[in-house]
């Protein structure tokens, strides 16, 4: 596990495309950055399948992630937060244990760091769950390398007007990391937490490691519902960390992949896309319709009612006048 983490942290910089080790150079060094099923993606709902078949994810472990502390590291180019694995999804193919969680987002003054987008919408930062199937593998570094070795949680992180505690166990420490290989140790906390309250609407699809060497072994989940943390939690992921060891210090900011081609792959929802199936002119005529058609049953209603009273009306009067012509006899 030590030398894939090492490799990943070999030639990998963001977020500029440019340069000789910008992200559109990658497959020069890594040739499966270049291949076509990479990840991150952005998800169009208007092209999903839904597939009834998916089962809703079981997180186990994650409200108490034992008693030991864990490591939070500044690996250069993210804050990354050890998990044990007595952490462990059930509702996957098979058995897939916790390794580790990341973030990625931008700067100071953008509303993008989102690694995945959803109809070309990203949002302010995106947290990774990384997992790995240990019925199949014996570590992470060999899962990495086969087809659905891992699988990744994706949380699109966006702005809310309150603190997120959850996230507060993370980022209370980063002052602590400033700059690259440090680390330091946090207390164990409810990580079931950090994710959407309603884990029953996510996306699926078979993709890649966002960063080199970009192995098409990742399994991914990026749920629908999204987590909300404070603008002060965001300014202190974007402005507290460093990529650097020393001085001249460069700030950790934008260290997110810009989304790749989709090449025919499917992707999948556990959900109905009610918003994919009109635009919104459609759905805004479809409104329209409805009104009308519920005025014209209403005043279809009120006629019927007033041919109704006016027959009645009419049998009276009839009624009286033939007992008056019946007494005059």
């Amino acid at each position: 596990m030590l030398l894939f983490t090492l490799l990943l942290e070999v030639i990998w910089i963001l977020p500029a495309n440019g340069g000789p080790h910008g992200q559109d150079h990658w497959p020069a060094s890594y040739p499966e950055c270049g291949s076509n099923a990479q990840s991150p993606i952005n998800i169009q709902t208007d092209s999903v399948t839904f597939d009834p078949e998916l089962l809703v994810l079981q997180p186990h472990g994650y409200e108490q992630p034992g008693t030991e502390p864990l490591d939070l590291h500044n690996n250069g180019h993210t804050v990354q937060l050890s998990l044990p694995p007595t952490l462990y999804l059930e509702g996957l193919p098979r058995k897939y244990v916790a390794a580790q969680l990341h973030l990625h987002w931008g700067q100071r003054g953008s509303p993008w760091g989102s690694e995945h987008q959803i109809n070309g919408e990203a949002t302010a930062a995106e947290l990774h769950i990384v997992h790995y199937d240990s019925e199949s593998y014996d570590s992470l570094s060999e899962a990495a390398q086969r087809p659905q070795g891992l699988a990744v949680l994706g949380i699109l992180i966006e702005v809310g007007e309150t603190k997120n505690p959850a996230y507060e166990h993370i980022l209370s420490h980063l002052h602590e990391i400033r700059h690259k290989d440090q680390k330091t140790s946090v207390p164990p906390f409810n990580v079931r937490e950090l994710l959407p309250p309603l884990l029953a609407q996510f996306f699926r699809y078979n993709g890649s490691l966002t960063t080199p060497p970009c192995y098409q072994s990742v399994l991914w989940t990026v749920f629908s519902r999204r987590a909300q943390i404070s603008m002060g939690q965001l300014e202190k992921l974007q402005e507290t960390l460093f990529s650097t060891e020393e001085e001249p210090s460069k700030l950790l900011v934008q260290n997110y992949r810009a989304p790749q081609p989709l090449n025919q792959r499917a992707v999948f929802a556990s959900f109905i896309q009610v918003g994919s199936l009109y635009t919104t002119g459609e759905m805004l005529s479809l409104g329209v319709g409805i009104l009308v058609g519920c005025l014209c049953l209403l005043l279809a209603l009120y006629f019927i009612i007033r041919k109704i009273r006016k027959k009645r009306l009419g049998n009276r009067k009839s009624v009286v006048f033939t007992s008056a012509r019946a007494t005059e006899a």
